[in-house]
């Protein structure tokens, strides 16, 4: 029999069709989800349907895969993730070369054109310090099988490394290795901004495992061919970026502002007790907004525009956005904040768009009422589960002016922006003090100044 192992994390909307498939199978006796510490309902969906559960002790794709294997009961261990639709014959085919006795260790392959990391990086390399793995069409590949005596034995990166390092680490203990078949899939394909740290991650697990291999220096010829590789790399992702279209967004509060506009109009107008037990109790993102926006009624439209320019912006913003619309990026800003606030940030800073909620006024002050855009809501097409959630307005850009969402960069600091900043492109957390938001991002910026945004925004 066998155990399948699926790390995973914040995949409510696919985990529980993932394990119903696992477990429809007559091979499978064992089902784990070891979750990296989701925000989202995987936990108990993955549950509901069958899976048993490992919450990770810490994250990494590495260390989910060694708890699982700890965990399995059985012998032969197929990993799978938790957010693709398989063809129903996958798990037969991982399976059968390890339950036959043909294989300790399997592959999958998939029919959709290879990734640039695979040709440009992975197999040049592969062809240089392991020749004897470079006729593998995906080494890349995260979708596998293998007994648990080889898997208990291997040094697991916890990066893009950790796949390529398990296929040399079975390799290099002369496991018997095969490649199978699985046929088509839908799986995502790495965001551009995402080739280039992969291409470095995989390259790195390569060069550390041929040095450790050899017990020296890799020579300089070799070097000379990784460098060659990596130019390659670095030219192909230079071109892809210079022809797209792309965006850049920015949070407003902790992010653009030094401090958050609602909470210095609570200090300035005296409502900061009635916030702060808002902010303790209600847990409803609707609700909040509604509640929060009713302690500004009476207070001018002036007021709230003096109050906002008293809070200073981070020192380089106006000089970042003119060198992101140089490269030709769009720059916007999303914020849960009021209309009129990020419309005088936009101008000040010079952006092409902002998106947020609409204050309404009277007579030129504020009614205490609020209407939540609709952008903001939860559609057909969400990626999460939240009622209202910033990355529907994220994807609501991406139709307004026609940018994949793998081409939109988004610098934010709060637990509130955890799902835009997974979703887009390149996710920046910016000196947040969430851990959360630093393990989702793909970067961090951790000094109040944007111009590191220019690194992820070639």
């Amino acid at each position: 029999m066998v155990t399948v192992i699926i790390p995973a994390l914040n995949e409510a909307q696919t985990i529980g069709q993932v394990v119903a498939y696992c477990l429809s199978q007559p091979v499978v006796s064992q089902v784990i989800v070891v979750d990296d510490q989701s925000v989202d309902d995987t936990v108990a969906i993955a549950r509901e349907a069958g899976a048993e559960i490992i919450i990770s002790a810490s994250r990494g794709k590495g260390i989910s895969m060694k708890e699982g294997i700890q965990a399995a009961r059985n012998e032969s261990l197929i990993f799978l993730d938790g957010d693709i639709e398989y063809p129903e014959d996958t798990i037969a085919l991982l399976a059968k070369p390890l339950l036959e006795n043909e294989a300790d260790f399997v592959k999958a392959t998939f029919s959709r054109n290879a990734g640039r990391v695979t040709e440009l990086v992975a197999k040049p390399l592969l062809s240089i310090f392991y020749p004897g793995l470079a006729h593998f069409s995906q080494p890349l590949s995260g979708m596998i099988a293998g007994r648990k005596q080889f898997f208990s034995r291997i040094e697991f990166f916890q990066d893009y490394g950790v796949d390529i390092g398990i296929l040399i680490d079975m390799f290099l203990m002369r496991a018997r290795i095969s490649e199978v078949a699985i046929g088509h899939i839908e799986n995502k394909s790495k965001p551009w901004h995402a080739l280039g740290k992969m291409s470095r991650e995989v390259t790195r697990a390569i060069i550390m495992k041929a040095m450790r291999q050899k017990n020296e220096l890799v020579n300089l010829n070799e070097l000379e061919l990784v460098n060659l590789i990596s130019s390659e790399m670095k030219s192909v992702m230079e071109d892809q970026v210079n022809q797209m279209k792309k965006m850049v967004v920015f949070d407003m509060d902790h992010t653009i502002f030094k401090g958050s506009f609602i909470e210095t109009c609570a200090d300035k107008y005296g409502f900061r007790k009635e916030y702060d037990q808002i902010r303790l109790h209600e847990k409803d993102a609707s609700a909040f907004t509604k509640r929060v926006s009713l302690l500004l009624k009476g207070i001018s439209m002036d007021d709230l525009l003096h109050t906002a320019a008293e809070i200073p912006m981070i020192d380089d913003i106006q000089s970042v956005v003119a060198m992101l619309k140089q490269r030709g990026y769009l720059v916007g800003i999303v914020s849960e904040s009021y209309h009129l606030i990020t419309e005088y940030v936009k101008n000040k800073i010079g952006a092409d768009f902002h998106l947020s909620n609409q204050l309404e006024y009277f007579e030129g002050k504020a009614t205490g009422e609020v209407r939540i855009p609709s952008y903001f809501y939860h559609n057909e097409e969400s990626s999460c589960s939240h009622p209202i959630c910033k990355t529907n307005a994220l994807r609501h850009l991406s139709s307004r002016y026609d940018i994949p969402l793998d081409n939109s960069v988004v610098v934010a600091d709060g637990e509130n922006d955890l799902c835009i900043i997974e979703q887009a492109g390149v996710g920046i957390a910016f000196c947040t003090t969430n851990e959360l938001v630093r393990f989702v991002a793909d970067g961090e910026i951790t000094e109040p100044a944007f111009s590191k945004v220019l690194q992820f925004a070639n």
